[in-house]
């Protein structure tokens, strides 16, 4: 195995400085000019710098995300690379994170990484969490550790990060178990592991699929214009455990009659869903129309492997099967 890692270059606030016109952020600096802010870098290894693109986070949408995903299997495989970078807009970080870690299934580490100051701002914050990526992934630590996403000198889990502040430098966290473990004085530091990683073998997405916010008193109505306008799936942020007002109970059942997934994940930051309530539209009448629980996913990644599994299978009991496994045993 080389000692060279690969840095891919998506966009985002990490690549962005002030338009003095525009008196707002914009993408402004080359990779070469951002590599050229990590100091000392070439003392630990090679860089290889590849451009994907300049894209602010929210410009970057699900099929562009697959074709990332193929740019950095391809990377990874190669013999002279030890561990890809890539850096990202962090409003959709998570969920490329996610991707990535669904259908990429490497050895070698993989590590994504952004920015919350732009080059602009003083404390730009670009420079300290791209060492610390890039030492995450020469490190013989983060192998066969899954996709990881190194901020404010945290190791986080693709599968369990997320982003949580709007401002913050420690925006990223893993509010359910924390984080795997902290990048110190240029050495990466584990204190736990992942056992289970989930795999979706699949180079296709199905981005027809909606996000849809439970709330007091919500009807169908938003479910039906779904189902007309030829969605694929639904997944549903519910109330709680897993429960949802009677009037959206109802949809839910009509979209399933349709053969329209719905996955159901709970609108609170941390906990999982399951069908503990027996009233009507709480989570055991869910169940038992067909709807699909996603454990302790928030809403954005549940949509992301929905987006996968719809890309290869039509059925809706495979699909739950896939996303209940480590809820409910046959």
């Amino acid at each position: 195995m080389g000692n060279k890692v690969a840095v891919i270059f998506t966009g985002g606030t990490i690549s962005m400085k002030v338009d003095p016109r525009l008196n707002a952020a914009i993408p402004g600096l080359t990779s070469e000019e951002i590599m050229g802010m990590v100091t000392n870098i070439e003392k630990f290894t090679e860089i290889e710098r590849i451009n994907f693109g300049e894209y602010p986070g929210p410009h970057i949408d699900p099929e562009m995300m697959m074709e990332l995903s193929k740019l950095v299997k391809n990377t990874i495989s190669r013999d002279d690379i030890t561990g890809v970078v890539v850096t990202h807009g962090t409003d959709t970080l998570e969920e490329t994170a996610y991707l990535l870690d669904l259908t990429i299934k490497p050895k070698k580490p993989i590590v994504i990484v952004g920015a919350m100051r732009n080059s602009s701002e003083l404390g730009y914050d670009g420079p300290s969490n791209l060492s610390a990526a890039i030492c995450t992934a020469i490190s013989k630590e983060a192998v066969n550790k899954g996709v990881l996403v190194v901020m404010n000198n945290e190791v986080n889990a693709a599968s369990e990060v997320t982003k949580t502040n709007t401002l913050s430098l420690d925006t990223f966290k893993s509010p359910e178990f924390g984080p795997l473990g902290i990048v110190d004085n240029d050495e990466v530091i584990f204190y736990r592991d992942i056992i289970n990683h989930d795999h979706i073998e699949t180079e296709n997405i199905e981005s027809k699929v909606a996000l849809l916010k439970s709330v007091a008193g919500m009807d169908s109505d938003l479910i039906d214009y779904c189902i007309g306008a030829g969605y694929k799936g639904i997944v549903v942020e519910a109330m709680g455990r897993g429960n949802v007002p009677i009037e959206m109970y109802k949809g839910i059942k009509r979209s399933i009659e349709k053969n329209i997934p719905v996955v159901i994940v709970s609108r609170c930051p941390t906990g999982r869903v399951l069908d503990t309530y027996g009233y009507p539209g709480g989570g055991k009448n869910l169940r038992n129309i067909g709807a699909i629980f996603g454990n302790n996913l928030p809403g954005q990644k549940a949509r992301i492997k929905l987006m996968l599994l719809l890309s290869i299978y039509n059925d809706i009991q495979t699909i739950k099967d896939i996303f209940e496994k480590d809820i409910y045993t046959k």
